[in-house]
């Protein structure tokens, strides 16, 4: 049973043309991309995608990040796609992320690490539906 997650470039990836890059590492991971569209988040959008962070210190970087420039949302899907994805692409941190996962060799930092993914299904259903609908 393929389950579905919810994967951003962020705009530091899409600033560094590796969109297709890392399109290509998730896909040869046996992720299929189902959805994807490349968008400038508003700061409302912004705001309200991230409003589970909104109490935390970096919320107000983070929003002004988000907004700095183009990000690509996508639908992966695979078997265990939230579990399989998260460890794909290494942890939060890139600086703590091995070379080889797509925070570790695309990321810089804390913020920016390249690349959004869904902690949990449920999550991934709420961000799937804030980016393409139901």
């Amino acid at each position: 049973m393929a389950d579905q997650t919810l994967m951003i470039v962020k705009p530091d990836a899409v600033a560094k043309n590796a969109i297709g890059q890392i399109v290509a590492r998730v896909e040869g991971d046996g992720f299929v991309v189902r959805q994807l569209r490349m968008m400038h988040l508003s700061r409302e959008q912004a705001e309200e995608f991230y409003d589970v962070h909104k109490e935390r210190p970096f919320y107000g970087e983070l929003v002004d990040f988000m907004t700095s420039g183009p990000a690509v949302p996508m639908v992966l899907e695979r078997a265990d796609a939230v579990p399989h994805l998260r460890e794909f692409i290494g942890p939060t941190n890139s600086n703590e992320a091995p070379a080889g996962t797509i925070r570790g060799d695309f990321g810089t930092d804390v913020q920016c690490n390249a690349v959004h993914a869904s902690d949990s299904s449920e999550n991934a259903a709420r961000e799937i539906a804030f980016f393409f609908g139901e």
